[in-house]
């Protein structure tokens, strides 16, 4: 990763351009023509660099419910739940723990009764339960950026 890629990387962290043509925006932000924009965040998805491009949005702020939910999986079956689980579109989180409760996840969904008909449905889908279901009451964690320094920086 070179300093184009490190200064694309704190452009698009916090403010992707919304727009018909961001690599063009991009590009133009770090000296770079559209195509190399786009070829140069599309080789850092490829690689892992990036994990996610795509938009965030306050689940709270447009009235929806979120919540941390855990089960207690087999141990020769956490692939298999773990993948259940990942095909909802609400599931933003989803993970293995060492610990008794070895499946994390988070859902967000329009209220109450959603969270509970999905949770439903992926215990019968794996055929084990129950999913402890663990409601947001309070937010404690807003965002995190990582500042890339350029090794010219400063």
């Amino acid at each position: 990763m070179d300093d184009v890629d490190k200064k694309i990387l704190n452009m698009i962290q916090t403010g992707f351009p919304v727009e018909s043509r961001p690599y063009q925006t991009i590009g133009a932000a770090v000296g770079l023509a559209e195509e190399e924009a786009f070829d140069r965040v599309k080789a850092m998805v490829d690689s892992g660099v990036i994990r996610r491009l795509g938009a965030s949005f306050d689940s709270r702020g447009l009235g929806w419910t979120s919540t941390l939910c855990a089960m207690k999986i087999p141990a020769g079956r956490i692939e298999e739940a773990a993948a259940v689980v990942g095909e909802y579109p609400g599931v933003t989180h989803n993970y293995e723990r060492a610990h008794e409760f070895n499946l994390w996840f988070t859902l967000i969904a329009p209220d109450e009764d959603a969270v509970a008909a999905i949770l439903g449905e992926i215990e019968r889908r794996c055929g084990m339960g129950p999913v402890y279901n663990m409601p947001m009451l309070q937010k404690f964690k807003i965002k995190v950026d990582f500042k890339f320094k350029e090794s010219g920086g400063e």
